[in-house]
């Protein structure tokens, strides 16, 4: 009995654990037989591990061959164990060091020719070898700039499955070949979103995104077609800081683990934007699938924008998925025989016509939806999801007035403001210091209203009379002070004035 013994990793959402790949040799009928809970993909790698060895000049042992994937109890998916399987049958044979192939984990998809494929969730599999105590991985040769964002990690780039078995010290001639490439990952631009200058007439609706960009609010637009609700929501996500190192690395493992944009040799370091169309199912939204568990819209829009268009056209169930992260940050999926976890601290913007017409409120038009239609239409967005938005604002048609003044008048530019919300996020990041909180939008209601942080009595006294007339409640109360703050923050201030809770409560009831 011969034994060859690696290493690979299992993902489970953002979840990766080290599995240990062993192959046996045994004196029974010819086979290749693959245990340790693999899926329909992992199952098929014993054609595709056998004729690549074989196309590569190493056929594998004409005897009985086990692999054993392990811990057996946890679900393996995908190809990406191919490369492991194809190394530790060499090595039970003998064609390969035992030694050197312990030391190293690997990750690759065989081609029937021997060569590797690129596959899909190389940087959080790598980071979750590294967090297992590893320092050294072995890839294809089109994953190694995505391996590489991995700091501490000696990353080995392999072309064939005869290079691999080469490095472990196989005794084979070196047989170069083409190396298959990945897709390329596109340039992102800073300026692929337009700039907010671009936007004319719409000064209140400015404000408000500058607002919730610096404490990280969600906010609703309501307004009718042609206002620039879309506009507007597409330049948000252009005035957001850019990432740090760890909000960077975990959006670069998102996009990495949905595989259908390639990472490239940088981690992305522009918050993202995610804009999903209203058929979308609750698993689109949040994530999901019957084997591999994918991420979904809201959590590739993590640690930027996710943005909802004709917002009461969504399912009611699809928009109540999102109760959930938008409280907690992070989207948990369960199903029968796991559970994963993803990130989803994004900002939701939501856009919606005033009713189905589009046309009730604006100027010389004739709205023609009945009363009881234009409510039934509204309440689609249901009061615990609108409760969870501190700002909300009414986005009206630019009027040929402004228009004409627009060449006439400065505008904001999207660097412009962009460097207003890194110096307000610095400002609340000072005052949050000792708190578990970083930005305006998470701070709980309490710690607002605790005395050292509340507004003076003067300052309060418009937001105070609201209360008591009943035109908010105490939770429409807190939120209007984490926007006051924000505000706050943007114009320098050491606390929220009397004019910053007023046009707080603006951006609250601004849409009623």
């Amino acid at each position: 009995m011969k034994l060859g013994r690696t290493s690979s990793v299992a993902l489970l959402g953002m979840t990766g654990t080290l599995v240990e790949v062993e192959a046996n040799i045994s004196s029974q009928l010819p086979g290749l037989v693959i245990i340790g809970l693999p899926d329909t993909a992992l199952s098929q790698a014993s054609h595709r591990v056998r004729a690549a060895a074989s196309n590569s000049g190493m056929p594998l042992s004409a005897h009985h061959i086990t692999v054993n994937l392990s811990p057996a109890s946890l679900p393996k998916h995908g190809c990406g164990f191919d490369l492991a399987v194809a190394l530790a049958c060499l090595a039970a044979a003998g064609g390969i060091e035992q030694e050197s192939l312990e030391r190293v984990v690997h990750l690759g998809e065989l081609a029937l020719d021997g060569r590797l494929r690129p596959i899909a969730g190389v940087l959080p599999a790598v980071a979750a070898a590294r967090a297992a105590g590893r320092s050294r991985v072995m890839v294809p040769t089109a994953c190694v700039e995505e391996a590489e964002l991995v700091p501490g990690m000696h990353v080995i780039g392999v072309a064939s499955l005869r290079d691999a078995a080469i490095w472990h010290g196989g005794k084979f001639d070196p047989e170069p070949v083409d190396a298959i490439a990945g897709p390329v990952a596109p340039v992102r631009e800073d300026d692929d979103a337009g700039d907010l200058a671009d936007v004319i007439g719409q000064d209140a609706a400015v404000m408000a995104l500058q607002v919730a960009a610096a404490g990280g609010h969600h906010l609703l637009m309501l307004g009718p077609p042609g206002a620039g609700k879309t506009m507007l929501a597409a330049r948000l996500a252009g005035i957001l800081p850019d990432l740090d190192d760890d909000a960077a690395l975990e959006v670069s493992a998102v996009r990495s683990l949905g595989g259908g944009l390639p990472v490239g040799a940088g981690l992305s370091r522009r918050p993202p934007i995610e804009a999903p169309h209203h058929t979308a199912t609750a698993a689109a939204m949040v994530g999901g699938g019957s084997g591999i568990i994918k991420p979904g819209a809201a959590v590739r829009a993590a640690h930027g924008v996710l943005f909802l268009d004709e917002a009461p056209e969504f399912p009611a169930a699809v928009l109540d998925a999102l109760r959930q992260p938008l409280e907690s940050g992070r989207i948990t999926i369960h199903r029968a025989n796991a559970v994963a976890a993803f990130p989803a601290r994004f900002q939701l913007v939501l856009a919606a016509n005033p009713c189905p017409c589009g046309l009730f409120g604006v100027a010389r038009e004739s709205c023609t939806c009945p009363p009881n239609l234009r409510r039934r239409y509204l309440a689609r967005l249901s009061g615990p999801l609108l409760d969870r938005i501190d700002i909300h604002f009414r986005v009206d048609r630019v009027s040929a007035a402004q228009l004409r003044l627009a060449p006439d008048k400065p505008r904001l530019t999207t660097a412009q403001a962009r460097e207003r919300i890194v110096e307000a996020r610095s400002v609340a990041r000072a005052r949050l210091a000792r708190t578990p909180w970083r930005m305006n939008a998470e701070v709980p209601g309490r710690w607002l209203r605790s005395d050292g942080v509340r507004p003076s009595s003067s300052s309060l006294a418009a937001l105070d009379r609201a209360l008591e007339r009943g035109v908010i409640t105490m939770r429409g109360y807190d939120r209007i002070l984490r926007v006051a703050w924000s505000i706050a923050d943007l114009d320098g201030a050491s606390a929220p004035s009397a004019e910053h809770l007023g046009q707080a409560i603006f951006l609250r009831k601004g849409s009623s």
